[in-house]
């Protein structure tokens, strides 16, 4: 019997983490997977789409927007070259800049910085959200 308690209690303890532990990963998919719908709006030249997944308001935040969906419109199909988040792995809130650099068939990479905010923690949940998107930056430079 004490066996078995203790068998069901180990069991318990390990599902448990291995849930914490996937809500943690999870959080970086999502984060991922935001900045890509971002970029592609971005190449497709669709600025409203990219300012409805984007937090930014202000005037100076939508027309920088505004003008890379009208200067970085391309076709073809989006391919990551690199992606530096800041908030990776991030077990409580953060803000930070993410440094990605994509490229569209026929173009040399362009690399841009999201700002990228992270609420909640591992036990509660965490939920992503994109602020603000740079123009293009040097293909060396970092997003600080």
């Amino acid at each position: 019997m004490k066996r078995a308690l203790i068998a069901v209690a180990v069991t318990v303890v390990v599902l448990a983490l291995s849930a914490i532990v996937a809500r943690w990963l999870s959080a970086d998919t999502d984060e991922r997977a935001q900045v890509v719908e971002l970029l592609r709006a971005q190449a497709r030249g669709d600025a409203p789409a990219m300012l409805r997944l984007l937090r930014c308001r202000d005037a100076a935040c939508v027309s920088v927007v505004r003008d890379n969906a009208r200067r970085l419109r391309g076709r073809g199909e989006l391919r990551i070259v690199a992606y530096q988040s800041g908030t990776g792995h991030a077990v409580r809130a953060r803000t930070r800049p993410t440094r990605v650099a994509w490229l569209l068939p026929e173009r040399l990479p362009t690399v841009q910085c999201v700002l990228v905010r992270r609420t909640g923690n591992l036990l509660s949940g965490t939920s992503v959200s994109l602020l603000r998107l740079s123009a293009p930056i040097g293909r060396e430079s970092s997003c600080s």
